[in-house]
């Protein structure tokens, strides 16, 4: 179904009220070069649909689609669009959820791989890490651009702090990396959860913490992957947790944000826009030295 975005949003509710066990709303436009990505801060309201939108909706096998559809259609208060209907049969589903996940190459010689699959250079430095529910898997943009840091620019035997540590990824490549003490710290238990299983299942050592925990010693490297909201508000705690002359990595910014986070950071470091990827930034910086006499 091909809709506007005030009656995609309308017949989608319709639609779950009628029966349909879930309903996907997509950008019509999606795999073209009219597709438009929805961005949103956690304290922003996004926008709730696209332009053009295409209805997926799921029903039960021996539903009355007919019924249903009608049933919608009132509801919503609106005409149903040109629809095609399609028997979905049973499958492995949990097989076909994991040939959606291939090895990922970050770098030249860092790669992230499934469980299922076998490493595809054995001499490389491979992450192991299967889809959970934290944050990173390596195919995200915000992801990809601080594991790239990581490949390039971390110095053996440094120390790492991953602030917003999610799946562990972050924490887990430095480790994998040469770093020294590694430290990855989130306020969601499961994300915690998680990074401790990863770690264990890469067989590296990292602490992970709650954020609600006393703050790690300061590190020669921090990095955040969060949003620029948070960011923003972290920074002087992140500020404190960079040890003199340290590094700072920020992502999960969007390309028109980078000069407000910039500013938001320039007290504590000499930042710059360190790489882009799919409109979001990385922000590199280096911790200011203080001057004599200074606190």
């Amino acid at each position: 179904m091909m809709l506007d975005a005030t009656r995609a949003e309308a017949l989608a509710g319709a639609l779950l009220r009628a029966g349909a066990d879930s309903v996907d709303m997509a950008d019509a436009a999606a795999g073209t070069d009219c597709e438009r990505p929805i961005f949103a801060e956690p304290e922003e309201e996004p926008a709730a649909a696209w332009n053009r939108n295409r209805l997926t909706a799921l029903f039960p096998a021996g539903t009355d689609l007919a019924a249903a559809l009608a049933t919608a259609s009132e509801l919503a208060a609106c005409s149903l669009p040109e629809y095609r209907v399609t028997l979905v049969e049973d499958q492995d589903w949990v097989r076909l959820t994991q040939s959606q996940f291939a090895p990922m190459r970050i770098s030249g010689r860092l790669w992230i791989v499934p469980s299922w699959h076998r490493p595809p250079d054995a001499n490389a430095v491979n992450i192991v890490l299967d889809p959970g529910l934290a944050f990173g898997t390596g195919g995200h943009a915000t992801t990809r651009l601080c594991l790239r840091w990581l490949a390039e620019c971390l110095e053996p035997g440094q120390s790492v702090v991953d602030y917003g540590c999610g799946s562990g990824i972050l924490a887990i490549a430095a480790a994998k990396l040469g770093a020294a003490r590694v430290v990855g710290v989130d306020i969601d238990p499961q994300a915690l959860e998680s990074s401790r299983y990863n770690a264990r299942l890469n067989k590296v050592a990292a602490q992970f913490l709650s954020a609600a925990d006393q703050a790690p010693d300061p590190a020669d490297v921090v990095l955040a992957n969060i949003l620029s909201g948070p960011l923003k508000v972290l920074a002087p705690m992140l500020a404190g947790l960079v040890g003199t002359g340290g590094r700072l990595v920020l992502s999960g910014v969007l390309a028109a944000q980078a000069h407000d986070m910039i500013q938001a950071y320039s007290a504590w470091f000499e930042m710059s826009v360190g790489a882009c990827d799919e409109g979001w930034v990385r922000l590199d910086g280096m911790k200011r030295l203080r001057k004599t006499g200074q606190r």
